[in-house]
């Protein structure tokens, strides 16, 4: 059944199981009302099966299908290692609290039913698991141990609270210390372990790459494509045809650049600028991967699968195979390319006066790194200045609209939260060898700020079309949580305004002004970015809360982002006129969607590169043991102080180890408090530690107080 086929049934069961008049109904009765035919069953199956597991619907102990139960919600059970857990309910802002006597068996990431306890015992609600709809993990990577008879696997997601049992004769031959792929056969009860059977053998703990590939592995991450993927792109040509340039615009005497990074080979945008009179006009020319990547080919349902590029400490995971993305699809310098171009007039206050989207051919002149840029724009540096002396002129020119773009976004409260990124250096093995703060420069602000202007251009352009869209929106936060984050604030004397329990974006970026340079600029910082909710894809407008803008999207990044991939195609059927009543039909029940899978599939990516940082950051630390740095205090939990340090590695001082007193966390003030003496530790605090200990396993670093500042040691 296809995509378009299965997302009209679900609609139409969920309009049906509202009326009392008809449910509740059997599935062969459903079936026959709906006249699904036989040979369709099984595929009208797997829409109940969808409806059930998004809790849409309500399948009773008879076999009944009816509308749910408000006592009862669906959602994703979430584990914890000690035991309790969490469910997330999608379109709730808050998750729901498990207590460990009321998990029942769930396992991490199964979709279950849960029943709301009465009140709020805690800070969270609570609820308990009463069934267990479908179970989401199958498989575990982990480290193998053997025992005489049998031997176990303690799992690397620090979520799972249980080792996994496994019969000798299903071990696959692992010996300790081999990380390996387990396949659950039993999820196990009160009184029996979870059960399986070894799948894969990735190698030694110590082997090279292993520790990166079992992090793949464990997010299920693509490592290959399929060989009817690598068939089509293998079909894919070299070199732009004059087919495909006919109908097109012709830009390819625009000069015009890309600016990226030294060791990219993805080149997905290029810009150009020139300026006349009192307006710039700002070209932003992006990848045309849709000409190649066709709607419901197998190119396509692989890219929409991944739904995104990860990069990884030591590796790209691409969204399309490198034939496409390096090759045909990569603005490659001085060949030609089609792109789909944003062309925007611009006056001298930011505000685009003019623009035009179409269809184009285009040869970028120069491969610009950010490092060249920076040389030529902030340090003056004569060498490169000379060697790129024709473009010199156009990149003063980026700088200056630059900065104006920045201005106009900062003067609306467009919010700038500057905490660095890390950028880990490898040796050969895979080994870091340097943990530093990634640079932002000129030239990385001045792509920004040339996409996001290009972005807003054409969300806007779409929302006043009234077409289906994919838009890139960040909601409003949470009043429970900026309430509490006003209380804080007034503690320090700083103040923001709130209008009917909502806050507007200036008044993040005006605290974040004020509090530049001082003391608890950390602290506030912090606290303020975690009110923030996460961005996500959706197909309503709602506007974009960080940005301060009421219509944003993803346009620039095609090669690696599925969304964008997907808006250009619509721009592209829009610009032909062949966006008819059945095309705009189609997209309303599609888009959904690709919305909800790409913020999910964005999401595991982000959680994947994060753990990878951590892996290598706590490898690096192995050989800094014993030695005493200064960090600044990035998190109080109950259990221990955070601390990071310049380089971006963050290690905790359990609250054990914090010297001269017993100790307890103030969750009103962030503090963690002496119950004696009454010395506190803060957030955004500068803080000397000593590194204690590395465990690579849990990709966690151990920090303690220095006995005596004076010593060399702990």
């Amino acid at each position: 059944m296809d995509c378009e086929l299965f997302e009209k049934r679900k609609k139409l069961i969920c309009e049906l199981i509202q009326d009392d008049l008809y449910v509740p109904m059997k599935e062969k009765e459903l079936a026959a009302f709906m006249q699904v035919s036989k040979a369709d069953r099984e595929e009208f199956r797997k829409v109940l099966d969808a409806l059930l597991a998004e809790g849409k619907i309500q399948l009773s102990a008879k076999g009944k299908y009816s509308k749910p139960d408000e006592r009862f919600l669906t959602g994703t059970f979430i584990g914890n290692a000690r035991g309790f857990g969490f469910v997330e309910i999608e379109g709730r802002e808050e998750d729901l609290y498990i207590p460990e006597a009321m998990v029942n068996n769930a396992f991490h990431m199964d979709k279950v039913q849960v029943e709301l306890l009465p009140g709020k015992r805690g800070k969270r609600q609570e609820a308990v698991v009463r069934k267990i709809l479908e179970h989401g993990t199958k498989q575990i990577v982990g480290t193998f141990e053997q025992a005489s008879a049998f031997g176990f696997v303690i799992p690397d997601n620090g979520k799972l609270s249980s080792d996994i049992f496994v019969p000798k004769e299903r071990s696959k031959g692992a010996v300790d210390g081999h990380k390996v792929v387990v396949e659950l056969t039993s999820y196990g009860d009160e009184k029996h372990k979870p059960e399986g059977k070894i799948v894969e053998i990735l190698g030694h703990i110590n082997d090279p790459g292993v520790d990166i590939m079992s992090i793949i592995r464990g997010f299920d991450l693509p490592t290959a494509f399929g060989e009817k993927v690598m068939n089509q792109a293998e079909r894919v040509p070299d070199e732009v045809s004059e087919a495909d340039m006919a109908g097109r615009r012709d830009l390819r005497d625009v000069r015009m650049v890309t600016i990226d990074g030294e060791d990219a080979k993805d080149l997905d945008d290029a810009v150009s600028l020139t300026k006349e009179g009192d307006f710039y006009h700002l070209g932003v020319h992006i990848a045309d991967v849709s000409n190649y990547v066709q709607e419901n080919s197998a190119l396509d349902w692989e890219a929409l699968e991944r739904g995104t590029s990860v990069y990884l400490v030591d590796r790209v995971i691409p969204m399309l195979p490198h034939k496409l993305s390096n090759g045909i699809c990569s603005l490659n310098q001085g060949v030609d390319r089609l792109a789909l171009s944003c062309m925007m007039t611009i006056d001298g206050k930011g505000s685009v006066t003019d623009y035009e989207i179409v269809e184009s051919v285009i040869r970028v002149e120069k491969r610009m790194s950010y490092t060249s840029v920076k040389k030529i724009l902030e340090d003056h540096d004569e060498a490169e200045c000379q060697e790129y002396g024709t473009l010199v002129p156009m990149f003063t020119l980026m700088e200056e609209l630059a900065a104006i773009l920045r201005a106009k976004r900062h003067k609306r409260g467009s919010i700038d939260f500057d905490f660095p990124e890390s950028k880990i250096i490898l040796d050969a093995n895979g080994h870091p060898t340097e943990v530093k703060p990634y640079e932002r420069n000129v030239a990385t602000k001045i792509i920004e700020d040339f996409m996001l202007i290009a972005n807003e251009t054409v969300a806007q352009h779409f929302y006043w079309l009234e077409l289906p869209f994919v838009y890139r929106t960040h909601d409003n936060p949470d009043s429970e949580k900026v309430m509490k984050l006003a209380t804080f604030l007034n503690n320090f004397g700083y103040h923001i305004k709130m209008s009917r329990e909502e806050i507007h974006p200036k008044e993040i970026q005006k605290l974040l002004g004020k509090i530049e340079g001082t003391p608890e600029e950390t602290l506030i910082s912090r606290l303020t970015l975690r009110s923030m909710k996460q961005a996500k894809y959706t197909v309503e407008c709602s506007g974009h809360f960080g940005l301060a803008c009421q219509y944003y999207c993803h346009f620039t990044s095609p090669i690696r982002r599925y969304p964008d991939l997907q808006i250009h195609r619509i721009i592209k059927e829009q610009l032909r006129g062949r966006l008819k009543e059945n095309r705009i039909e189609h997209y309303w029940n599609k888009l959904p969607e690709v919305a909800n899978h790409s913020s999910k599939m964005e999401r595991r990516a982000e959680e994947a590169e994060r753990e990878t940082d951590k892996l290598k950051k706590a490898e690096y630390m192995e050989s800094h043991i014993g030695e005493i740095f200064e960090g600044i205090i990035s998190g109080i939990t109950a259990w221990g102080v955070y601390v990071e340090l310049p380089s971006t590695i963050e290690g905790m001082i359990h609250v054990s180890k914090l010297p001269g007193d017993y100790y307890y966390y103030d969750e009103n003030t962030y503090e963690m408090v002496g119950q004696d003496t009454g010395r506190k530790y803060r957030l955004g605090e500068k803080i000397r530690i000593c590194v204690d200990g590395v465990e690579r396993l849990t990709r966690t670093i151990d920090f303690s107080i220095p006995v005596d500042e004076m010593q060399d040691g702990c």
